[in-house]
């Protein structure tokens, strides 16, 4: 197994050490899933880079990587919905949840049909937005934690409070995700000509 693909699976090890600590009553436990999940997200930006760079793009990636990235946001954004502060609205996360199903989905009759469809380019600034909110409402609900207490005062200005900021980039992540999943239909619309 190549060093991307080994990112990758790393990336899955990651997410369930990510659920974990939600079970785990220890103190800061949302900094340290917050430092997990940052390592997760570093994985994926590193293993597309690697693979494109060394000429080791394979088959396993073009599927895993994706499948790595939709496991780690659903994991993050479920927990989100169920924040004591500030959750993420349980509607945005199923629209989310939605279009990776979607797309999922149209991966499958791509493989019936033999062909392997890689992430594109709107996908990935999708996949951005979606890690930026994440890390910015982990991050929220780590400043009650002792360890990042420190962050209170950050979240209390107005321009990057919950309502301001997080709105921001609530609206940023839900319309990419959305408008990257028309496109990846549009696309891809040939694989249902038999419709």
């Amino acid at each position: 197994m190549n060093l991307p693909n080994k990112l990758t699976v790393a990336r899955f090890i990651l997410t369930v050490v990510f659920v974990i600590l939600f079970y785990i009553p220890i103190e800061n436990r949302v900094g340290i899933a917050l430092l997990v999940f940052i390592a997760a997200a570093l994985t994926d930006l590193a293993d597309g880079k690697i693979a494109r760079a060394r000429g080791l793009v394979t088959n396993f990636g073009k599927l895993m990587d994706p499948l790595a990235d939709k496991v780690l946001m659903t994991a993050a954004l479920v927990f989100l919905t169920v924040s004591p502060v500030h959750p993420v609205p349980t509607w945005i996360v199923i629209a989310v949840l939605a279009r990776e199903f979607f797309v999922t989905g149209i991966r499958v009759v791509a493989a019936n049909n033999g062909v392997i469809l890689a992430a594109e380019k709107l996908g990935k600034h999708k996949m951005v937005w979606q890690v930026i909110t994440t890390i910015y409402f982990l991050m929220v609900q780590a400043s009650l934690e002792p360890a990042c207490r420190w962050l209170g005062p950050v979240f209390a200005w107005k321009p990057l409070s919950p309502e301001i900021f997080g709105t921001f980039c609530l609206i940023m992540m839900t319309g990419l995700t959305l408008v990257s999943g028309f496109s990846y239909f549009w696309k891809n619309r040939k694989l249902f000509g038999d419709a």
